[in-house]
């Protein structure tokens, strides 16, 4: 398996409606277990859960490394980030409470923090072991039961999570994995007893998504796509400015929703900058992920590689300039010939209309646009459908907060891009969705608010 890209891992069936059904009989169940244990019991067991992750680091990196294709020195920082997480949210569940509101004579309210139920959870194929810590973290920390499916893209590491959940004591069922496409994903969405869905991937699917939820009055988390601006003033530092954008577009083989992939560039630095981005980009080291030298691996699958492929040969068409990259790639090693492999592509020549600039690629390809001022760049940044992300190198701290608080975007970052501290709150704007994931605030989205008010008196009757 390790050495054989584009060749067939393993073959699940899908879940179907019997199997969903199983699987939220079961995990409701566990909630009537788990949601009365307190936020200390439920705190010992996730970070139980998370000691075996952490000391299983490399053996789960390497699963998701063959589970998705990318690099393993990031799957190691993606399963880094996941045990994290539910260190975090473990040391959290103790600390759920409503409060108290006194009330004239001597009454009083109060409020309870109280669990959904069974939520659902749907993953993308990116970051398939880290997204579904991300979902079952807050979810399980705020005492609900999960169903969660992956992409059936990527299977296989969240299979293994949940074996670590049970491992680490959690009542059976609690946390449950179901397999399958779309058919799927309809069906626990439709489930009668399914109390909340939280959902990573493309727009027109989270829009499905959402259609199904309000038949049922569900709520949903919706973390979408993204085409994400990426601003470099000339004052910023340049060296730090170049890996920033590599950072922004490169990472798991560009498959990121955040991805800062139109890269606007102050026009006086523009070609200082876009030469030494295209030096940098030319010496990522493309070939087998399992090395630990590799910097990119292959991209998910054939027909992704090939839609890439499209958009760069389209940019071409409507007069963008291939500076580097782009190509397929094809690894000395023999055994790695069948694999989804392409050169890391930045394009020049840019211009906002341009279908490589308004959609996104969701691969390695950069487009670098010049501007000139302030005002034009937020305003250019802005026009756009999407809003997950944005970013500012500048040495001049005023005009860098000045500029994201202009961005109609949910997750900002001045000098750096993709850092998700699990303690910062993740998510966008517009049709990038809506909820947060990480942070204080993904507990709002996995408990509902209870008001008590107590009368110490007689009733205030008006009849």
């Amino acid at each position: 398996v390790k050495t054989c890209p584009g060749r067939v891992l393993c073959k699940l069936p899908c879940s179907g409606e019997k199997e969903v059904d199983l699987a939220v009989q079961s995990a409701k169940a566990a909630f009537k277990i788990w949601s009365q244990m307190s936020g200390m019991e439920r705190c010992r067991v996730m970070l139980e859960a998370a000691r075996i992750i952490r000391e299983q680091r490399d053996e789960i990196a390497t699963m998701e490394t063959i589970n998705n294709g990318k690099s393993v020195l990031e799957a190691k920082v993606d399963i880094d980030v996941s045990w994290q997480c539910l260190e975090y949210y473990a040391g959290l569940a103790g600390s759920l409470a409503g409060e108290h509101i006194q009330l004239p004579g001597g009454s009083f309210g109060y409020t309870r923090r109280e669990p959904l139920g069974v939520c659902v959870g749907i993953g993308a194929w990116n970051y398939p072991f880290q997204i579904a810590c991300w979902k079952a973290g807050p979810a399980l920390a705020c005492g609900n039961a999960m169903v969660f499916k992956p992409s059936p893209f990527t299977p296989i590491s969240v299979v293994r999570l949940a074996e670590i959940f049970t491992e680490a004591g959690v009542p059976k069922g609690l946390f449950n994995v179901v397999q399958g496409g779309a058919a799927t994903g309809q069906f626990l969405c439709q489930h009668p007893d399914v109390a909340k869905i939280s959902f990573t991937g493309s727009v027109p699917t989270g829009m499905k998504i959402m259609e199904m939820a309000a038949k049922g009055i569900k709520p949903v988390t919706l973390e979408l796509g993204g085409k994400s601006p990426l601003i470099i003033f000339s004052d910023s530092d340049l060296d730090n400015a170049v890996k920033g954008a590599l950072m922004a577009n490169f990472l798991t083989q560009g498959e990121v929703c955040c991805n800062g992939t139109r890269v606007f560039v102050e026009r006086k630095i523009l070609d200082t900058f876009t030469k030494e981005v295209v030096k940098r980009t030319q010496k990522i080291k493309v070939g087998d992920p399992l090395l630990e030298d590799t910097r990119m691996g292959a991209l998910i699958n054939r027909p992704h590689l090939n839609r890439v492929q499209g958009f760069i040969k389209q940019a071409k068409e409507q007069g963008a300039e291939v500076l580097c990259g782009g190509d397929l790639y094809v690894p000395d090693d023999p055994k790695l010939k069948n694999g989804f492999y392409m050169r890391p592509c930045v394009l020049g020549n840019c211009k906002d209309d341009m279908t490589c600039v308004k959609e996104e690629i969701f691969g390695p390809v950069m487009a670098i646009l010049p501007f000139d001022t302030e005002e034009e760049v937020v305003e250019r940044a802005n026009a756009t459908k999407f809003g997950l992300a944005g970013g500012v190198f500048t040495r001049d701290i005023q005009k860098a907060h000045r500029v994201v608080a202009a961005l109609k975007a949910g997750m900002c970052f001045i000098n750096n891009y993709n850092v998700s501290p699990v303690e910062l709150p993740f998510g966008g704007y517009k049709s990038s969705g809506f909820g947060r994931e990480n942070g204080r605030a993904a507990m709002e989205y996995y408990s509902q608010l209870k008001t008590v008010c107590v009368e110490m008196g007689d009733v205030e009757s008006v009849f």
